[in-house]
């Protein structure tokens, strides 16, 4: 029976931990280009600027904080997207399930990632641009001071200018 457990505890052990593949990074995926060519990756990170349809499919780019992977994707995977990073908005976290091309040749030969499945991790938002009161309060004064040297300088050029006559 003891036998039987442990076996039990080690096939789940080994199920868990290949079912649960953890991410690569952008940095991994282009250092290593050749190596991952061709095979299933599962990478995270923000999406980044626009999605992009074309036909049934779009793409997105995911940025894990270093660089951005275009991921090419099914319509219908990327629904929940709802936020994509850029100046006014934070965008959602994915994590994406794919095939690595280091040169896809279906898109002109560029590196990126056929995915078969998205997570959304976390939900992206807007964000609000907070003033800093500080930096606009110095930029005032400089600019104030540069106006008086300015002044000062036309002055003192304009009476020397009187004295050479």
């Amino acid at each position: 029976m003891m036998k039987k457990m442990i076996l039990l505890v080690i096939g789940l052990w080994f199920l868990v931990t290949n079912c649960f593949a953890a991410p690569i990074s952008s940095e991994e995926l282009i250092q290593n280009a050749r190596e991952y060519d061709g095979k299933t990756v599962v990478y995270k990170g923000e999406v980044i600027g626009d999605i992009m349809m074309r036909k049934e499919f779009v793409w997105i780019n995911v940025n894990d904080g270093v660089n951005a992977i275009g991921i090419w994707s099914k319509k219908d995977l990327t629904r929940d997207i709802l936020y994509t990073g850029g100046y006014k908005s934070r965008g959602d976290m994915v994590e994406v399930r794919g095939i690595f091309h280091r040169a896809c040749l279906e898109h002109g030969g560029d590196l990126d990632i056929h995915i078969e499945e998205l997570s959304k991790i976390d939900s992206g938002m807007v964000v609000t641009e907070k003033i800093n009161f500080a930096k606009r309060n110095w930029a005032f004064i400089l600019l104030g001071m540069l106006g008086l040297v300015l002044i000062l300088s036309n002055i003192l050029r304009a009476s020397g200018a009187s004295r050479e006559v």
